[in-house]
């Protein structure tokens, strides 16, 4: 057999094993959390870190869901309160708040937590559209992911971070 011959069967074989493969299935990673007494999820990829509570500064003028600015390693970020922004009161900062760090394009902005939940994988079927408003690029709502027992509110990452103050 020549060396084209052994090459044009591997070839053949390769194609027969790719046509038998079963296609990957779409997932979207996400980071769980919860505010208030909802489950959210935001996609992983726009997850820059998590970090404990740490010291910020008031901003006058800014709507009260903006608690200021923080310092992490030399970067100022903006910080805003979700439980403030989705119109849940105040509440004080315990063992289980976090900031979440996210970032989109060019914006890096930190989101006060209640608590943080888990990564996990929510495969494309998980996933319900249709409470979305995508003619609205403001609307904060990607789906509602269906996980074990529960519904989980995917946030959309860029409207989130979309700065409107």
């Amino acid at each position: 057999m020549t060396n084209n011959e052994k090459l044009k069967e591997i070839f053949q074989q390769q194609s027969f094993r790719e046509e038998e493969a079963e296609p990957l299935e779409k997932t979207l990673q996400v980071i769980g959390f919860i505010v208030g007494d909802e489950e959210f999820a935001v996609p992983i990829l726009n997850v820059r870190e998590i970090v404990k509570p740490m010291e910020y500064t008031r901003i006058p003028r800014t709507p009260e869901y903006v608690l200021g600015v923080f310092n992490l390693r030399g970067n100022i970020l903006p910080l805003i309160n979700l439980r403030q922004k989705f119109g849940l009161g105040q509440k004080s900062f315990d063992e289980d708040t976090r900031f979440l760090v996210m970032n989109y394009q060019d914006q890096v902005i930190g989101f006060v937590i209640d608590k943080l939940t888990e990564a996990f994988h929510l495969k494309e079927e998980e996933i319900d559209y249709a409470i979305a408003q995508e003619n609205r690029d403001d609307y904060l709502i990607y789906g509602v992911g269906k996980q074990k027992d529960k519904l989980i509110t995917i946030l959309k990452t860029e409207s989130l971070i979309k700065r409107d103050f």
